[in-house]
């Protein structure tokens, strides 16, 4: 028999409604199901804690669709002008045609009795530009995204979309439906459904709705990530750690954020650029995936399928011609000097060490609340493994250059520090006899493997001061000025900033 689905300590239920926006059904890997599963059945923590609000505006499609919507950053606005222009392009006046802007529908279902949910009422609310014809017998539904993605689009949302445009109020039911999803970046269109009312409520029946509603509705799965920083729930989450004074901070009273070693990167180049990044505005293809870094990308993929799905046997220096993971674009040398560096690893591979299948994590996320500076910190080593009863942290990183050590290894792998500090204050568990932090370089002449100490006092001291000092700027900061100059050339967000220097980069 199934388990039942229950909600955490700490939250009550306000309402026996269940309201679910479509957002909800896109199986993102990066929304908290358990979270989805109890703000849609109505439950609030029994203890809210009072957060102070971000000065900015946060969500980048917010002005888009609500033009007087808080205080923007430069770049945000930026791409808001750019993307009602494309808007207005894309979906000239017909006159043929004509449809009208109306309010958000809302699909309504009352059950004869409260179900096995509890609920008296379900709701699907609609979100994005809803237009209908004058005589209401057409209704079209319009999905803005930064881009189209080359997946297929989640079968459990186009089927509550096709539902919702179909049956949902206030206004008329229509006999047509249209639902097409669009790219506020350069115009392009995907119809994801096109029929008539009937049909609409078919594909919601035949085409993965109830199945997404249920998957919805009873999912039990905490998946601490960057949602958590906007989490009514994330004080009563049983997964999400607390790691107070992680960071070194003592600014109370800030806004709840996520930080990554990248962020702050990013943050040291520019306050701008990362705040860009953090709203996801589209980044220029031509500094996003240089052959280089793509290398660097599906060389990790490779190894993170080999280490985390594959066997248990170490690596070995046979590698198929056909290394590269699905979804990268390599020409023929870059394949063959992947191939090359792959093979080097076979010399340094942990899974020399380990045991079985629990003993290795490929490229896990590790997500801490540090609860004295309020930010969830959030890593992706590229492996944890277990050596008998203790963890090892090992990043891996690819290069073309002889080995040339110009500075410490904290400073040039700032993710190494940040490693350190959760080893030493055991928050990965095992014992310390053989927990450590690894760096392995794979180089067309072969593997280097670097090994840190994190419980050396000098490592420690090293990483806590290099980790405060990555943070403590950008804590303090509201508004993430940019700082133009040299680096201009080379960002991928660079198209969306007033103050770039050098003309900026193509999206």
């Amino acid at each position: 028999m199934q388990e039942s689905w229950s909600p955490p300590e700490g939250v009550y239920r306000s309402s026996d409604v269940i309201t679910m926006s479509l957002g909800m059904f896109k199986d993102s890997g990066y929304r908290c199901p358990a979270a989805d599963a109890m703000k849609a059945r109505g439950y609030l923590p029994q203890a809210p804690q009072k957060r102070r609000h971000e000065v900015l505006q946060h969500f980048a499609l917010r002005p888009f669709m609500e033009p007087r919507a808080g205080l923007l950053h430069d770049g945000l606005r930026q791409w808001s002008a750019h993307a009602c222009s494309v808007y207005d392009a894309t979906f000239p006046s017909d006159a043929s045609r004509p449809l009208a802007e109306v309010d958000a529908w809302t699909y309504r279902h009352k059950p004869p009795a409260a179900d096995h949910r509890g609920a008296s009422e379900y709701r699907i609310t609609v979100w994005g530009r809803c237009l209908r014809s004058p005589d209401g017998r057409t209704r079209e539904l319009r999905l803005p995204v930064h881009r189209i993605s080359e997946r297929e689009p989640h079968a459990g949302h186009v089927a509550a979309a096709a539902l919702a445009t179909a049956e949902g109020l206030p206004g008329p039911l229509p006999e047509r439906v249209r639902i097409v999803e669009f790219a506020l970046l350069d115009g392009r269109t995907r119809i994801l459904f096109e029929g008539t009312r009937e049909k609409a409520v078919e594909r919601y029946r035949t085409g993965g709705g109830p199945e997404a509603l249920s998957a919805l509705l009873d999912g039990r799965e905490y998946r601490p990530g960057p949602s958590c920083a906007g989490c009514a729930y994330s004080d009563v989450c049983p997964v999400l750690r607390k790691a107070p004074g992680l960071l070194g901070l003592d600014t109370p009273g800030r806004p709840r954020r996520t930080w990554s070693v990248t962020n702050g990167r990013s943050y040291r180049e520019c306050p701008a650029r990362d705040h860009m990044r953090r709203l996801h505005l589209p980044a220029a293809d031509s500094v996003e995936r240089d052959i280089a870094a793509e290398r660097g990308r599906a060389v990790h993929a490779y190894l993170a399928r080999r280490h985390g799905h594959g066997s248990l046997r170490p690596c070995t220096a046979d590698i198929p011609v056909d290394w590269v993971p699905e979804g990268f674009e390599l020409p023929d040398e870059q394949r063959t000097l992947g191939r090359r560096l792959l093979r080097h690893h076979a010399a340094v591979c942990p899974l020399r060490c380990v045991r079985d299948r629990s003993d290795v994590r490929a490229e896990p996320r590790v997500v801490r609340h540090d609860t004295a500076a309020d930010v969830i910190v959030i890593a992706e080593p590229d492996l944890l493994y277990r050596d008998g009863d203790s963890w090892v942290w090992r990043e891996t990183k690819t290069s073309v250059r002889k080995a040339h050590r110009t500075q410490d290894l904290l400073h040039a792998y700032p993710q190494l520090a940040l490693a350190v500090l959760l080893l030493t204050r055991g928050d990965l568990g095992g014992s310390k006899t053989r927990a450590r932090v690894e760096l392995e370089v794979l180089r067309p002449g072969g593997a280097d493997l670097e090994i840190i100490d994190p419980y050396a006092p000098a490592h420690r001291t090293m990483a806590a001061d290099l980790i405060r000092d990555l943070t403590s700027e950008w804590h303090r900061d509201d508004h993430y000025a940019a700082t133009p100059g040299a680096a201009c050339t080379r960002c991928e967000v660079a198209r969306w900033c007033s103050a770039r220097i050098g003309g900026g980069n193509g999206a």
